[in-house]
């Protein structure tokens, strides 16, 4: 069995020119965590999940800077909805992973589970020459694997 055989094919995704506010239109339409960014030619070019985005508006450590003469703290003192309120209109590519894991269509359904569970991630963007053809999720494969191999 190989991944083409179990991906999801209508994958929901952005485009690289658009901003994180239609990340999180579609995280919500579509209760999903994580989005492909694609170029347009379909070319996968960056991945952001819901972990990305917490990143963003987590609260982050002090900055301390530390000059010849002084040191001064940078304290994160924004509020939330400030954080968000500037997140939301940042290109997509400014918070994106652009190294991502893919899978290509032809491989074996028991590499894509191997990778899935040695590089702990739920999903993984399914390729062919650098072209996004799918999705598969650590679901797709189980629920693939019940029903081939059901033996009741």
């Amino acid at each position: 069995m190989k991944a083409r055989d179990i991906m999801v094919r209508n994958v929901i995704k952005v485009k690289e020119n658009q901003l994180i506010e239609d990340v999180l239109d579609r995280f919500v339409e579509y209760r999903i965590s994580g989005i492909p960014v694609v170029n347009e030619q379909n070319e996968l070019v960056g991945y952001v999940s819901d972990g990305d985005i917490m990143k963003w508006l987590g609260k982050h450590d002090p900055v301390i800077i530390d000059y010849f003469y002084f040191t001064t703290v940078i304290e994160d003192e924004e509020s939330l909805e400030d954080k968000f309120k500037r997140l939301i209109r940042k290109n997509v590519m400014e918070v994106a992973r652009k190294n991502v894991i893919t899978v290509d269509e032809n491989m074996e359904i028991e590499k894509v589970a191997e990778i899935l569970g040695r590089k702990k991630i739920k999903k993984v963007p399914v390729v062919k020459n650098k072209i996004l053809t799918g999705m598969i999720s650590r679901g797709d494969i189980v629920r693939s694997l019940k029903h081939r191999f059901n033996m009741e």
